[in-house]
């Protein structure tokens, strides 16, 4: 068939328009401007920003805050996420001692911390993983800690040395169903992530997960999803409707209900997970101090 024959459907490639349902407001407050200024001054990392994450406002007026460490460039080119994809610069070992300063400048009562995939890295950055921790905690004693970790591809030896650092939550993301994830996730497998979740599961750390929906999962996978999670001993779990970073990456399928998702909640509810937030602007992060009880 020749170029000419081929007809393209324009309303096709025009992005979803955002449901009512989806609107947040803009983040404001005394205690936001704050976090914002530090996070610049300290030429420090966020999750809440590089993902655009709606809920930055709430959480950081809250005294939490998600910080991104090892970077900003990422070994892996995940089709859902907004990270650069490029050779990662050296690793700052000063970081960690910054990081902690500026959480005890802000005097929060809990950090969240992730990173970039650090494939180039031996060890996966899990040493780095682990000073950071201690770091956060020798100058912030009262702070509850939830990591955020990639899966060092499978590791166990590298999953440890997070372990062994103690923070109260170690969480680490499916993002979608088994069927989409070779196709939205860069290197990652369903069942080894699985595998992670057991041995954070074991080692008698909360294990946290949460996935994305609207990339075209049917509900049934989603409550499968669920059993697998429960079935590895994970203890948290969030739900949050995908959206599209840019038009580079993975078009949104559908934008599920607030109906649909407190189906969601109910089946996890249902599967007695200490807690599950399930809801359209859910992001791994929200509400992460309450889970540190978990």
């Amino acid at each position: 068939m020749s170029d000419a024959n081929i007809i393209i459907d324009k309303e096709e490639l025009k992005p979803k328009r955002l449901p009512k349902w989806m609107k947040a407001q803009m983040p404001k407050g005394k205690t936001y401007s704050q976090v914002f200024n530090l996070i610049n001054e300290h030429k420090l990392n966020t999750i809440c920003t590089s993902g655009n994450c709606p809920n930055k406002g709430e959480c950081w007026n809250a005294g939490t805050a998600s910080f991104m460490i090892l970077g900003e460039k990422c070994t892996r080119n995940c089709r859902f996420c907004s990270v650069i994809n490029q050779i990662p610069d050296a690793v700052d070992w000063n970081e960690p001692l910054r990081l902690a300063n500026t959480i005890k400048t802000l005097k929060l009562k809990h950090a969240v911390i992730t990173s970039v995939t650090r494939d180039d890295l031996e060890d996966g950055g899990a040493d780095f993983w682990a000073k950071t921790i201690r770091a956060i905690k020798e100058l912030n004693p009262d702070i509850t800690i939830e990591a955020l970790i990639p899966d060092f591809n499978g590791d166990e030896n590298l999953v440890q040395k997070v372990i062994n650092a103690k923070p109260e939550v170690i969480s680490h993301n499916l993002e979608t169903v088994k069927r989409l994830t070779a196709k939205i996730r860069s290197t990652a497998r369903y069942s080894r992530s699985l595998k992670v979740l057991k041995y954070i599961a074991n080692s008698g750390i909360v294990a946290k997960s949460g996935i994305m929906v609207g990339l075209g999962e049917k509900p049934q996978e989603v409550i499968e999803t669920l059993d697998d999670l429960k079935n590895n001993g994970v203890k948290v779990v969030t739900i949050g409707q995908y959206l599209q970073p840019n038009a580079h990456l993975q078009q949104v399928e559908e934008y599920i209900t607030p109906e649909q998702f407190k189906i969601y909640e109910q089946a996890g509810k249902d599967r007695n997970f200490s807690f599950i937030e399930s809801s359209p602007l859910v992001r791994s992060s929200y509400h992460a101090e309450r889970h540190a009880k978990a």
